[in-house]
């Protein structure tokens, strides 16, 4: 398959097409971060540049990824929080005229079709590539480890460190990175935080939430806690902060 890199906004697209790319991905609670909502927009317009698409020979977009710039001393104690604090620093830092120097990696997607052909890795190659040509001398990453779902109770500073037999890491959206030559920096323990009533997350999840307390939910990295009388359910997600180079 012939691939070429391009920005997401270079062309239109069928419908049908993103669709496909877009078909699986996040758990619906993904969107409840009110953070995020408050400063996407700005995201979105600043760094569209930073959004990639992966083509076929055919122009058909079989991957996608983005990120944003963000300036980084280079110390584990001054990254970012976690995703959401890599968006508002990022956000903030234009508004402020701070020079970017480390591009952060939000999120790569590939057509679900086409998963396992080594999609991803090349679309966080194409990544590290337009942080090359930005100037951006870093590239780092809070990774979302998707087998973390399977041990939502266990602190993901633990989890990040677990290994299968050959060395490599358990997770495979961890491996991937680490394939590229990624390392592990640090744990994001609450690298997001998803916010709704008790309705929206028994939505969400398909779960009957009857009583307060903490509760397990489908995808969830870590543990949704839920209190009825504020009518009111938190979930934090946890990453895992890499660094490309």
């Amino acid at each position: 398959m012939i691939l070429t890199a391009e920005r997401a906004a270079a062309r239109s697209r069928p419908e049908e097409q993103l669709a496909e790319l877009f078909s699986e991905g996040f758990p619906q609670f993904i969107t409840a971060d009110r953070l995020v909502k408050e400063y996407i927009g700005r995201v979105r317009e600043f760094f569209a540049a930073l959004d990639l698409m992966l083509v076929d020979e055919d122009g058909v977009p079989v991957a996608a990824g983005w990120g944003v710039p963000v300036r980084w001393d280079g110390r584990v104690d001054g990254l970012p929080s976690g995703y959401t604090d890599a968006l508002v620093r990022a956000v903030q830092g234009r508004e402020q005229g701070v020079e970017p120097d480390t591009l952060v990696i939000c999120g790569a997607v590939v057509t679900p079709s086409l998963k396992g052909r080594g999609l991803a890795g090349r679309t966080l190659t194409a990544l590290r590539e337009t942080a090359r040509e930005a100037g951006l001398g870093r590239v780092i990453a809070p990774v979302r480890p998707t087998t973390k779902a399977r041990y939502p109770v266990t602190p993901v500073e633990t989890f990040m460190r677990w290994r299968r037999p050959d060395g490599a890491a358990l997770d495979p959206w961890i491996r991937t990175h680490e394939r590229l030559g990624a390392e592990i920096l640090a744990a994001a323990p609450q690298s997001q935080t998803m916010t709704g009533t008790v309705a929206e997350w028994e939505g969400w999840t398909g779960l009957a939430l009857p009583e307060s307390g903490a509760y397990v939910i489908p995808d969830g990295l870590s543990l949704l806690h839920v209190d009825r009388d504020t009518d009111e359910g938190v979930y934090r997600e946890p990453n895992v902060w890499m660094r490309h180079c």
